[in-house]
């Protein structure tokens, strides 16, 4: 194979891994991008060229995360990861252990560990490359990266605890909490949340906030129908589908653009954690964007005129 059809065929396992790294599609295909032009313009022939590659787009991964993690400290309100459709990297021997990586609660774990750590944690665990070549993709020695993953390790663990293994369980009870959401069905979904269940939003000041965190199953069910109903009086529709390998739906407009995204975390056979993504910026790799200012306006109209509507 010449050097573009290898590039190819390694392209979906260096992406994997530079958003992992970077929580970000649009910096993850950059670092890919760039990594091609590292390697179209070397004049070495390496002994591996996945363990060239890989060493060379987790260098530029964690450059850019360096410079990314003060965009982060600033940014207005909570920050998710920019919402992933499909992981193109298929391991089927380990599909669970890929697709529990790449979720939300994962990456925002993550997020707790120094660049460094990030990386070793993801070569090591999730992608199981061998110390020597974690060591040279990071410029650390083994031992050195035996230290880091050592610490990463211990604060994933501190973190949430992992999702159920059973993926048909927990499809099982998305289907029946996207059911209840499409039919308003407020005592159906309060059936299906946790006591302390969180819903959230990442909004990054650019979008209006349809939800602030609300915490509690009550509080959460009746605002999820209330919004999602309202929501539906002006065309906005939704399609339940994997959100970082997780349960989720993706929200569209009249015109089928992308308003936001619906992820959840399921623990317990209950569902824990809701978060949903309107920053337009985190969703123009999914298509076209929507006015989520122009459909928060015309949801508020409806309810201005519903509440003094003559009964």
């Amino acid at each position: 194979m010449n050097k573009v059809e290898v590039f190819e065929e390694l392209r979906p396992l260096l992406f994997s891994i530079a958003y992992r790294i970077l929580g970000s599609v649009s910096e993850a295909e950059d670092a890919v991008q760039e990594t091609w032009l590292r390697f179209d313009s070397s004049t070495t022939s390496p002994t591996s060229v996945k363990g060239f590659l890989s060493v060379t787009v987790t260098r530029i991964s964690i450059d850019v995360l360096r410079s990314a993690r003060v965009r982060r400290e600033q940014y207005v309100g909570p920050w998710f990861p920019e919402p992933l459709l499909d992981d193109p990297y298929q391991d089927p021997a380990r599909s669970a252990e890929l697709a529990d990586s790449v979720s939300m609660a994962a990456l925002l774990l993550l997020e707790r560990l120094s660049p460094l750590e990030r990386s070793v944690f993801v070569l090591r665990e999730v992608f199981g490359f061998g110390f020597e070549d974690v060591a040279s993709a990071v410029g650390r020695s083994q031992a050195a990266c035996r230290q880091l993953l050592v610490r990463a390790r211990r604060h994933m663990a501190a973190g949430r605890p992992r999702f159920e293994a059973d993926s048909r369980e927990r499809q099982e009870l998305a289907t029946r909490f996207f059911g209840a959401l499409r039919e308003g069905d407020v005592g159906g979904l309060r059936d299906l949340l946790a006591a302390d269940v969180q819903m959230v939003g990442d909004s990054g000041g650019k979008a209006p906030q349809f939800a602030r965190a609300v915490v509690g199953t009550e509080n959460v069910a009746r605002l999820l129908t209330s919004v999602v109903s309202l929501l539906a009086r002006v065309d906005v529709t939704f399609e339940p589908l994997e959100i970082n390998g997780q349960p989720g739906a993706l929200f569209r407009d009249r015109d089928g653009k992308v308003l936001t995204t619906l992820a959840v975390d399921v623990l317990d056979g209950r569902i824990q954690t809701i978060r949903s993504v309107l920053n337009p910026d985190k969703l123009g790799h999914l298509g076209s964007v929507a006015d989520a200012w122009a459909i928060d306006g015309a949801a508020k109209q409806l309810r201005r005129q519903a509440r003094y509507s003559p009964s």
